[in-house]
């Protein structure tokens, strides 16, 4: 079974990693269990964070090195907390603080101007060298909620509800999540790519 270093040492991430990987024919190991620390991300976009990640996992673990960066866009901020999702509200992970800011800075903007899309990038890299990472982007388009609703899930889930859902990402079931998010819809394209490779 063809092993890879997952770069990512978030709880929630890791979670849905290991749901949407099960049935992949990979041995994903979590770069925590190699004593990897997770890299600085320097970049000004997913696509350089996600890059910097892999890079970083691969040349730690000498394995191939697969890495998401992923964030919350909202239309009225301008695009914000993008980014800056983890650590919106300062702190890096706490997602009621960041939940409690970002509504607050919604606070009175109508139902019509509360836009938003999850987004995710994943890069894939066979080596830290690697000069044609495999790079699959996915977006899930909704709107911020006036208020949290549901446990389920982690960082913004309790305030996003998808288009043409009557559930809050954190009301839903994993596996009703994992095939509409955008990281489910990545790793699809991601495995598209590589059978493409394959063939």
């Amino acid at each position: 079974m063809p092993r890879i270093v997952l770069a990512s040492s978030n709880p929630g991430k890791l979670k849905e990693f290991g749901a949407l990987l099960a049935d992949s024919g990979l041995e994903v190991i979590p770069q925590a269990s190699l004593g990897i620390e997770d890299a600085e991300e320097t970049g000004l976009t997913f696509v350089e964070n996600a890059l910097l990640k892999a890079r970083h996992a691969a040349q730690a673990s000498g394995l191939p090195a697969l890495a998401d960066d992923s964030g919350l866009c909202v239309d009225h901020l301008h695009g914000a907390p993008g980014l800056y999702s983890a650590r919106y509200n300062g702190g890096h992970g706490d997602a009621a603080a960041n939940n409690a800011k970002l509504l607050r800075e919604l606070d009175g903007v109508p139902t019509a101007q509360r836009g938003a899309f999850f987004i995710c990038v994943l890069v894939l890299l066979q080596h830290a060298n690697d000069p044609a990472p495999l790079i699959a982007e996915a977006r899930w388009h909704g709107r911020i909620l006036a208020e949290g609703r549901g446990s389920g899930g982690f960082g913004y889930n309790p305030v996003f509800l998808p288009e043409g859902c009557a559930q809050s990402v954190a009301e839903m079931d994993d596996a009703l999540k994992n095939k509409l998010s955008h990281r489910g819809q990545a790793l699809a394209l991601l495995h598209a790519r590589l059978r493409e490779l394959r063939a």
